[in-house]
């Protein structure tokens, strides 16, 4: 019997799948960030064109599937397999941005690593050859995320030093099973990591050890080391878990200097009010379906690590006095097989 997996915890795709087309959309305070060239779309109300965030966000999700599927060339319809997920209560913004495209669908919730679970999963299903195409689209909201996990706006409450700022974004990600690069080759499947941090403002913190865990075992499973990659990019770790991170692999003698994190790339730290950076499943996923892999078409990169984190919490599970459990998906993509 062959095998795919190496070692304890990554998958090797024999067939790789390439991103065949990929898009986003973003907000307002996203689209005055650095990476606004890099948006298919901003909206300048945040409201998408709808009467409600959650709304908003499932209408985000369809603008971005849909310009994804345009971009290669294809119609909904040709999709075997959509992933889709959100930070919302029962996934209700991929649900119902859903109900209407009639196609096979499979809800995740990896809190803000839902793309890279969705383009793991969705990975092993092309490269296993149960079918052909599949699209991975997931969002996020400002204002939704602030209304169920913290305060609604009305509010007013003030944000701690560590917190971070939801980023209304989606990105969506159509992947074939043949085709030309970027490459998805490899995925490592992070375990839950917990370090006991019961602080709810401070995400960088319980996601760190995750990450750390799950880049440590990639390179253990592959035999690769952090130069064999142009850049090492998390999912919205902030400028607090990046430092973390980059500390905790130092205490194993690994040296992390081309890291990047979703959540401080984002935003202008110094000019925009988000204190310790951007995070939410839009984050990870609009900045890979923008910035990232428009960089490896242009020759930027070749060889990137793709790390999304999640903290996968609830307020009831806070309110309870849980601690927040953590994880970290990380996925290679290459621009060759």
């Amino acid at each position: 019997m062959t095998t795919k997996k190496l070692g304890n915890q990554t998958a090797v795709f024999a067939t790789p799948p390439s991103f065949a087309g990929h898009a986003n959309v973003a907000g307002k305070k996203e689209g005055e960030g650095p990476l606004a060239a890099s948006f298919d779309y901003i909206d300048r109300d945040d409201s998408f064109g709808e009467a409600s965030w959650e709304k908003s966000e499932s209408a985000m999700q369809k603008r971005a599937l849909a310009m994804a599927l345009d971009k290669a060339g294809q119609p909904a319809s040709r999709l075997d397999w959509l992933f889709a997920g959100d930070l919302l209560n029962q996934c209700i913004g991929s649900s119902y941005a859903a109900r209407e495209q009639n196609i096979p669908f499979f809800g995740l919730y990896g809190a803000c690593s839902t793309m890279g679970e969705g383009l793991v999963l969705a990975s092993m299903l092309l490269d296993g050859g149960f079918g052909e195409w599949a699209g991975v689209v997931v969002s996020s909201h400002f204002c939704s995320a602030e209304r169920q996990y913290r305060t609604p706006l009305e509010y007013g409450g003030q944000r701690t030093p560590t917190a971070q700022w939801t980023v209304t974004a989606a990105g969506a990600a159509i992947l074939a099973r043949e085709g030309p690069g970027p490459y998805l080759t490899h995925a490592t499947v992070g375990k839950i990591v917990d370090r006991g941090i019961k602080d709810a403002n401070n995400m960088g913190a319980a996601m760190a050890p995750a990450a750390y865990s799950t880049i440590s075992a990639h390179f253990q499973d592959t035999g690769r080391g952090p130069d064999f990659y142009d850049l090492i990019v998390t999912g919205d770790l902030g400028t607090l878990g990046s430092e973390l991170l980059v500390e905790l692999l130092n205490q194993d003698g690994i040296q992390l200097n081309n890291h990047a994190d979703c959540g401080a790339m984002m935003f202008d730290i110094e000019n925009q009010d988000v204190h310790c950076g951007g995070s939410g499943c839009g984050c990870c996923a609009s900045v890979l379906t923008g910035y990232l892999l428009n960089g490896m078409r242009a020759g930027q990169w070749k060889n990137i690590l793709f790390c999304p984190t999640g903290a996968l919490h609830s307020p009831t599970a806070s309110f309870q006095g849980e601690s927040i459990p953590g994880i970290c998906h990380a996925v290679a993509i290459s621009a060759e097989k």
